[in-house]
């Protein structure tokens, strides 16, 4: 699954250095917030996943009350949240079952915790891209890959707002419509 993480970084990284400057503003599917505030909550969220692995310090502010304001590059405070994240999940053995995460649902195998991981940062990626007018980073065989994950944790973190309830399928959506729509996401939504 650490390839998996490895693809969903690479497309979140993809997608923030093809924000436009005016893009940082720019609403997305995540309802309240911005560009700027969803590569926060993004951001924040590998540092906490590498935090609990490896005990160091976590995100000095709230990812899920983010200011939308930032007094650095974007791509760097990304890339160095990734970076640790990465490097947490590959210092984890493969067979190890009881991985530390910050979710609710507390330790879980590595294949699942790297999953959720790769899940936030995948999504997050998708709904910066189309609120900055790019195409989706989504891939069809990371769009499946993640699907198998938010399977597994979704539902106990919809109570608590982390996710939309799904919505329907639709006769004819691809791989990643299907995951979108599991998440709560329109796949056509648009700014």
């Amino acid at each position: 699954m650490t390839n998996t993480l490895n693809a969903a970084h690479t497309a979140l990284r993809t997608t923030l250095a093809a924000v436009p400057q005016d893009g940082w503003t720019r609403p997305t599917p995540c309802e309240h917030w911005n560009v700027t505030q969803v590569l926060q909550h993004a951001t924040g969220d590998q540092q906490a996943y590498a935090s609990f692995i490896t005990g160091e310090p976590g995100p000095d502010f709230n990812p899920f009350d983010p200011s939308g304001t930032l007094s650095e590059n974007p791509l760097e405070f990304a890339e160095r949240a990734m970076t640790a994240s990465a490097g947490a999940w590959d210092s984890v053995g493969d067979d190890v079952q009881d991985a530390p995460t910050p979710l609710p649902q507390g330790k879980m195998p590595k294949w699942l915790g790297a999953g959720a991981a790769a899940l936030d940062a995948g999504v997050h990626a998708w709904d910066i891209a189309v609120a900055t007018g790019q195409a989706s980073p989504l891939t069809p065989e990371l769009s499946r890959e993640l699907l198998v994950v938010a399977k597994e944790i979704v539902e106990p973190l919809r109570q608590y707002g982390a996710y939309a309830a799904a919505l329907e399928p639709q006769e004819g959506d691809d791989d990643t419509a299907a995951l979108l729509r599991y998440l709560g996401r329109n796949p056509a939504w648009t700014a």
